[in-house]
């Protein structure tokens, strides 16, 4: 007599199969795997830098396609914590050929991890005047002379790059520090797209520079006509998160007198985390369609 497939002979089998996929344990694959080519993104290419201090960066290109535009030079957008973030931005600029004159430029990290935590807090923080410095605080301005001493003119040498069209996208820390960059040196990057920033951090430290800033550009002191601010939040999102976002750009708003354009949009059923996978399309539309002259 045949026995039926659910046979004791087949349990263990039965078990191991249903059982993975209940729990969500990895699928057994071949070895064979192991050795296929892995994926490449066409159109991007990758080079290694250190900053002065010795750390090492990976950083990724999405290359322009087409003719270099009327303005003498493609426009740059600077994604931070690009191990993460730099594949969707890739393809959402390939796939919308209104934005593939463009060049993306991915901050990144050696190795796999999508988001690496201690070089990212270090690098996205201030210095801490007490003994909160776990993990080690205080890199931003390292960052910043790395992104524009080092970084932009390796850009610059390989492409001819539009000098009036650079931005920086960060989401979370990195949103917190693209908002420092803003603040401290206007003049590095024309449009900020900040994702779910962190403002509460350290009692929320961004408050001093915002100041300084905010009366030199009501001074004539620094030139806002062209400089823009969008912030981007969940809808998910800490309450606190929202709140502070909204009340940033309330303070900013009289500066749109100078000429500086700043914006709040909420990502309807989104949260912290999954913010930054729904809007590349709308960072791109922010920072690659405004026009100077």
């Amino acid at each position: 007599m045949q026995q039926p497939f659910y046979s004791s002979r087949f349990l263990p089998s039965l078990f191991m199969l249903f059982s993975g996929a209940l729990f969500g344990w990895p699928a057994m694959a071949s070895p064979a795997l192991e050795n296929e080519p892995a994926v490449t993104l066409t159109g991007t290419l990758e080079w290694q830098m250190k900053n002065e201090q010795g750390q090492p960066y990976r950083i990724l290109i999405s290359k322009p396609e087409g003719d270099v535009p009327y303005t003498g030079g493609y426009p740059v957008l600077y994604v931070l914590d690009a191990n993460a973030y730099f594949p969707s931005f890739h393809a959402a600029k390939r796939a919308q050929k209104q934005y593939r004159h463009a060049i993306i430029v991915g901050i990144a990290y050696p190795g796999d991890e999508p988001l690496n935590f201690l070089r990212r807090a270090y690098d996205f923080s201030p210095p801490v005047s007490d003994d909160r410095n776990t993990p080690p605080q205080g890199g931003q301005d390292e960052l910043l002379d790395f992104l524009q001493h080092q970084v932009m003119s390796a850009v610059a040498e390989r492409f001819p790059v539009d000098a009036g069209q650079q931005s920086l996208f960060g989401h979370s820390f990195g949103g917190m520090f693209s908002i420092y960059a803003l603040f401290t040196r206007p003049a590095l990057f024309d449009h900020i797209v900040a994702a779910s920033p962190s403002l509460w951090w350290y009692d929320r430290y961004l408050l001093t520079p915002e100041r300084p800033f905010s009366e030199a550009v009501a001074q004539g002191k620094i030139d806002a006509t062209h400089l823009s601010l969008a912030l981007i939040v969940g809808e998910r999102d800490s309450p606190q998160e929202i709140q502070d976002a909204q009340a940033l750009q309330q303070r900013l708003q009289p500066l749109s007198a100078w000429g500086m354009r700043s914006s709040v949009h909420i990502e309807p059923g989104e949260d912290h985390m999954a913010v930054p996978f729904k809007i590349e399309s709308r960072v791109l539309q922010e920072v690659l369609t405004t026009r100077r002259r």
